[in-house]
């Protein structure tokens, strides 16, 4: 038995490694191509929400799809890719004769934190909610197993920090390779752990036994290609991948139960410990970036938290 899972056959972390490098090699896919983001994220969700999802994800059914977290996650995620398309795509000919882009309008540069602050905010709700069930032994609710503690509350406030935490947006700027990528500098690797952290503690608690995927293989999907293949970009990662990783669990909702099952072992020790670093973490990152906002006499709605940093120098270089 391990500390955190306990899988019944090896093979299934081999199917484990298999959705981690799916995911990747699709966002990939979505990422350098623009028809390939548009059927991805927008015709092939049309078809699967007009003829697969109203059984597959139908309310009440065994697998827990049916919710209305699930429901609301998926299009929320989807809205998030087409968005940032839009951002990163959209260009039109004015009246004085130039060409103008969609990320040139600051209003438009608002709907990233927005729909990102609105995933996090969804999820906090959700752990609220865990904690609301009293099921401080342990029980199924909505076809899957959770367990109420202390972990929700404090999980819940590491998310409202996480969305505190959330800068920068006004330096938004799109690539200068063919990809066009979204590029959010001052969204530093400090925010992005935070967050990684905060994510899984909430998959563990909310979601337990699919955790592995929906928590860690999800996570690590975006995180890695933030750090090693398209850096700056974790954002327009996080919503392609977690569009494709939740579109998939609507249509094939017994594969984490019945197909490849890696549940938690259900250790309230466990539970406890990761919502712990979670919290510690996101507070860590709340004062440090206060400290910032108050030695530089910065407006934290409008100024660059991180512009003095290596890291924001590198990602604009790279990309500007």
């Amino acid at each position: 038995m391990g500390i955190l899972y306990q899988a019944a056959d090896p093979i299934y972390w081999v199917i484990w490694l298999f959705v981690l490098f799916a995911l990747m090699a699709f966002n990939e896919l979505g990422r350098v191509k623009l028809w390939c983001g548009l059927v991805l994220f927008a015709l092939v969700p049309i078809a699967l929400t007009l003829f697969v999802w109203p059984e597959t994800a139908a309310p009440g059914n065994e697998y827990g799809t049916g919710t209305w977290f699930n429901w609301v996650k998926t299009y929320s995620a989807l809205a998030g890719c087409l968005g940032f398309i839009a951002l990163r795509f959209v260009k039109w000919r004015g009246a004085d004769g130039k060409t103008h882009y969609l990320y040139e309008k600051r209003w438009a540069l608002c709907f990233p934190p927005l729909i990102l602050a609105i995933n996090i905010a969804e999820a906090v709700i959700r752990d609220f909610q865990v904690f609301g069930f009293a099921l401080w032994e342990g029980g199924v609710v909505e076809n899957l197993w959770t367990i109420s503690g202390p972990w929700n509350i404090m999980n819940g406030i590491a998310g409202i920090l996480n969305i505190i935490t959330i800068c920068g947006w006004f330096g938004i700027f799109i690539s200068k390779d063919p990809s066009k990528d979204m590029i959010w500098p001052d969204m530093i690797w400090a925010w992005v752990i935070a967050y990684d952290l905060w994510n899984f503690a909430y998959t563990y608690n909310c979601i337990s036994d699919h955790s592995a995927y929906c928590g860690l293989a999800l996570l690590l999907a975006c995180t890695i290609p933030t750090f090693f293949i398209k850096r700056g970009a974790w954002l327009q990662h996080r919503a392609q991948t977690l569009a494709l990783w939740i579109m998939f669990v609507m249509t094939v909702p017994q594969f984490a139960d019945v197909l490849a099952p890696i549940p938690t072992t259900h250790n309230p020790t466990a539970f406890f410990v990761v919502s712990l670093l979670a919290l510690a973490s996101n507070a860590a990152l709340a004062v440090y970036q206060f400290h910032r906002i108050r030695k530089l006499k910065l407006n934290p709605l409008k100024d660059q938290i991180y512009a003095d940093t290596k890291a924001y120098q590198r990602i604009v270089e790279e990309n500007k």
